[in-house]
């Protein structure tokens, strides 16, 4: 049984992937329990700057990987005092459906550097064609449930999201051009775009 598995943290690995080489500076978006801002920090990640609106769940994180160097912020990212283009990569797993998505994304684009990366993991609505897809993540679910055992998480939920699969692929286009969306068996989408380098 794998420790802190659940739908979220299953994807976990094509965030850390997806990190541009090299990476010294993260921002995770909607940290929650902090467990991807732990794996950030266990990747080699230098500095890791884990933001979530709710001082509960991020007090709780902040206990639960206490000297791992993580810096723990409470607030929104559209209000935190980021300077632009001051992460190598942004990162976020199931929180933007809580937000605003397409200034978020915007948001996200701004903070990283040119040639840093975006990248989230979401969940979003079903439309009626999206119901055959929506079964097979539901047995899917209870079966790797079986294999790896079900964690919990601690932090608010937001159901149901404000967005199905096909608007938010359709979002993502419109605001960061070049995104490379796809749709995950467990009921997740992805979203990984990397900041054009500037050109003399």
């Amino acid at each position: 049984m794998r420790p802190f598995w659940n739908s979220n943290t299953q994807y976990h690995r094509l965030v850390l992937d997806a990190l541009p080489p090299g990476a010294s500076r993260v921002l995770d978006v909607g940290c929650g329990d902090g467990i991807l801002s732990a794996e950030l920090a266990e990747a080699g990640v230098p500095q890791v700057v884990a933001l979530d609106a709710d001082r509960p769940v991020l007090d709780r994180a902040r206990r639960r990987h206490e000297g791992r160097g993580i810096e723990w912020l409470q607030g929104d990212v559209h209000t935190a005092a980021f300077e632009h283009e001051s992460f190598d990569a942004v990162v976020s797993v199931a929180a933007l459906h809580h937000m605003d998505a397409a200034r978020s994304l915007v948001r996200f684009a701004q903070l990283v550097r040119p040639g840093g990366t975006v990248v989230v993991v979401g969940l979003a609505a079903n439309a009626w064609f999206d119901i055959p897809a929506a079964a097979v993540a539901i047995v899917s679910r209870e079966v790797l449930s079986l294999v790896h055992g079900r964690w919990e998480h601690s932090a608010p939920e937001c159901w149901p999201p404000p967005l199905t699969y096909r608007e938010m692929k359709a979002l993502s286009a419109r605001t960061l051009p070049g995104v490379r969306y796809r749709r995950h068996l467990l009921a997740r989408y992805s979203l990984v775009w990397r900041k054009p380098r500037r050109t003399n």
